[in-house]
């Protein structure tokens, strides 16, 4: 099979719709990385049960997902021998990252020099950032009260603040635009950069956050799970058996313990941020929530993708159900890869 063979496509194809992959934080659609080889596009890079980074060629109920590892594109699909091909060396730097949430990306693609076309489709689909509006009220209302001192009732999320600046009165605009530099301290050319900047670290730190609190339950039942298992007469005289299970038992408490840690440091932030608001406080919570962007999200991608795996392999059985097979996904793909997700927690940057 030649490049060539690759290269062909359909006239009338219509682009796929990645806004899904986009918001997830363990899959990557290649459509938006430049690539040479148009079958790539196509494909998606995700996060497989060892968590590394593999090329997804297809995904079908049923059928289930064709992957291959980086080393085994040049075989697939021909590429000559004697030199590594472009999509090669990109796509191996990108398998190494550890998640494909958009706010790790933005990073991780600026130090990797791989440019995008189109810079803003790193960003949360609107499906997504409504879902999080939740999430996102924690840090909507302290700038709502800052600006307005809680009596416009009509302001009740943070569009509605950037909506003030959209009015055809070009002269409430401007009014709008005075108060709102007057209240938090920054000069009014600066505005609209600060709403824009504010409101997207505080949607990365809600993307997150609902993250961490879908896991808590998860692993939650996970850990009751296998704690049944080791009672088992078929699994508790397993010396490896039971050891998987107690290192899992230690390394996940200590890993959710630590991030959720982090997350109680960046409320306090937040909240000291809003005792003396300036543009220099907040930049200073800005830049601690985007420094940690990429451990958080490495952490979270690493434990969604073995809590999933767990749940669509086991979810449907019955309690005493499968219990042999359960003991070997606990000791092979539940065991594999949990100390890399550690490391990744430990290397978080220390907060001053």
């Amino acid at each position: 099979m030649t490049d060539d063979d690759h290269q062909t496509e359909t006239p009338t194809e219509t682009p796929p719709d990645i806004s899904a992959d986009m918001d997830a934080i363990e899959r990557l659609p290649l459509s938006i990385i430049p690539l040479e080889t148009k079958a790539l596009r196509r494909a998606t890079l995700i996060k497989n049960m060892a968590l590394d980074g593999v090329v997804e060629m297809f995904q079908a109920e049923g059928s289930g997902s064709g992957q291959l590892k980086p080393a085994q594109l040049p075989t697939f699909f021909g590429w000559p021998e004697g030199k590594r091909h472009p999509d090669m060396l990109k796509l191996e730097r990108l398998a190494e990252l550890t998640s494909y949430d958009v706010y790790s990306l933005r990073i991780e693609l600026r130090r990797l020099d791989i440019p995008l076309d189109e810079v803003s489709v790193l960003k949360l689909s609107p499906e997504k950032a409504s879902e999080l509006t939740r999430y996102m009220k924690t840090f909507t209302e302290p700038l709502i009260r800052q600006v307005y001192g809680g009596t416009h009732d009509e302001i009740r999320s943070f569009d509605d603040i950037i909506a003030m600046f959209s009015r055809p009165n070009k002269q409430e605009a401007l009014r709008n635009l005075r108060m709102i530099a007057e209240r938090l301290k920054v000069e009014l050319i600066d505005v609209p950069r600060f709403l824009e900047d504010y409101g997207d670290v505080f949607l990365s730190l809600a993307y997150f956050k609902q993250y961490l609190d879908r896991l808590g339950p998860q692993i939650d039942s996970f850990l009751t799970a296998a704690g049944n298992l080791k009672k088992t007469h078929q699994l508790k005289m397993d010396r490896r058996f039971m050891a998987s299970v107690e290192l899992l038992e230690t390394e996940l408490a200590a890993i959710l313990t630590s991030i959720t840690g982090r997350f109680d440091t960046f409320n306090r932030r937040t909240g000291d941020m809003w005792r003396n608001i300036t543009a220099d406080s907040f930049r200073r919570v800005r830049n601690l929530i985007t420094a940690h962007h990429i451990s958080v999200g490495g952490v979270l991608c690493g434990l969604s993708v073995k809590m999933n795996a767990w749940r669509q392999r086991f979810g449907h059985y019955p309690e005493g159900a499968a219990l042999l097979s359960r003991g070997d996904f606990i000791m092979g793909e539940m065991r594999q890869g949990i100390e890399r997700i550690r490391a990744i927690e430990t290397s978080a940057p220390r907060i001053p």
